[in-house]
């Protein structure tokens, strides 16, 4: 475990260090806020396609060869980022990271391997741990190798740094990672994979309470990724920011998100239970949507990220959580496989949607339409959430 925690931290660190430097990357090819929303999008589309893929090949050869290749593809990918010479090249640069980044299905896949029913949620989170520790590290290395100038920033460096990574994370897995599925395992779920593909969807979609939960996580990462798109943009055009300055503010937020998720969210579910969580995550990240163009200081603009950083904190673990004891023991794992694909597809319509707001009606309009859309949801969650999952204790 200790290795496959130490590879998608090494492997998330990668993909973060691009992140503070995408629009800023976009915009230098003349790109608008619209095309850079839908650069933005780009990676999370392929991902979308590529993880059921991916997925149902290392049910047939093995979690070990995917791993492998992917983290290749991922690195190769990076090169390519970081030698684009076009808008055109950029979005096949990202494209290619993105669907090679569809292993996260995969990595999960290799923890549920190798872990028993008993500890398979301590090795989940230990693996969310390296997710979350590589996001956060990530755009703090990133904002630095590029610099603080919005105008002179330096792509090349964060692209090289993030393939060395990847690179980096290929070569732990080929000398120290072993394969987790033998081959008499492979057989069976590939077996079982091609006889009920979609009844997952089914299940889920089925079940009025499951689809109601699974849209209320659609909307939360639908605006809380429209404003990781375009916030680079905005900040931009506010206090003349670089990809430096937003690195270390989406830093700050990871930070603040991982002490929520990891040492807060447990305690306040017990006591006030999860459908509370539910509504006070969505008003958190409303209020916080809203204050961000009213922000004309650093420090009103600090005070905005962190009422909507602990608001998403809330609302996402939340979410899970109820989902989950929803769906019941017999179709969890369905459950939420299709709630992760949601929460991808919102990722890719989100970026898109905030980037043609920002280009058509202004810089402030993804945080306004995203706060309408939260205040929405908590609407929603007040009227069909209530006496759900109270506390337990």
């Amino acid at each position: 475990m200790l290795i496959l925690f130490l590879i998608v931290f090494i492997d998330l660190v990668g993909f973060g260090i691009i992140i503070p430097l995408l629009p800023f990357y976009a915009e230098h090819f003349q790109a608008s806020p619209a095309i850079v929303g839908l650069v933005m999008a780009t990676y999370s589309a392929a991902q979308f396609v590529a993880a059921p893929l991916w997925g149902r090949l290392s049910d047939r050869i093995g979690r070990r060869p995917v791993l492998l290749a992917t983290l290749a593809g991922a690195a190769l990918s990076y090169l390519w980022l970081g030698f684009a010479g076009s808008l055109a090249v950029l979005f096949l640069a990202r494209a290619a990271g993105g669907f090679m980044a569809g292993n996260i299905a995969t990595a999960f896949a290799y923890v549920a391997d190798v872990t028993t029913p008993e500890n398979r949620a301590r090795g989940m989170g230990a693996i969310g741990a390296g997710f979350g520790l590589g996001f956060i590290a990530g755009p703090a290395i990133g904002g630095l190798l590029a610099g603080a100038d919005p105008v002179h920033a330096d792509f090349q460096s964060p692209a090289l740094a993030a393939a060395l990574a990847s690179a980096l994370a290929f070569l732990l897995a080929l000398f120290i990672l072993p394969e987790s599925l033998p081959p008499e395992r492979r057989a069976q779920l590939s077996a079982s994979s091609a006889s009920g593909r979609r009844s997952p969807f089914r299940q889920a979609l089925a079940r009025p309470q499951i689809r109601l939960l699974i849209a209320l996580a659609f909307l939360a990462v639908f605006v809380f990724a429209g404003m990781e798109a375009t916030f680079a943009m905005w900040s931009r055009r506010q206090f003349g920011w670089g990809p430096e300055q937003n690195g270390y503010l989406f830093a700050f937020v990871g930070l603040l998100s991982a002490g929520i998720q990891g040492g807060l969210v447990g305690r306040l579910a017990k006591r006030f239970g999860e459908s509370r969580l539910i509504v006070a995550g969505a008003a958190l990240l409303a209020i916080g949507l809203a204050l961000i163009p009213l922000a004309a200081t650093i420090p009103a603009l600090l005070t905005a990220m962190v009422i909507a950083g602990t608001g998403f904190s809330l609302i996402s673990p939340a979410l899970n959580s109820l989902t989950s004891l929803t769906a019941g023991e017999g179709t969890i794992g369905g459950v939420m496989g299709v709630a992760r694909s949601a929460t991808t597809l919102a990722r890719v319509v989100g970026p898109a949607w905030a980037g043609f707001l920002f280009s058509w009606l202004g810089k402030d309009w993804p945080y306004v339409a995203g706060a309408l859309v939260m205040v929405g949801v908590v609407g929603l969650g007040l009227y069909a959430l209530k006496g759900r999952a109270e506390p337990s204790g």
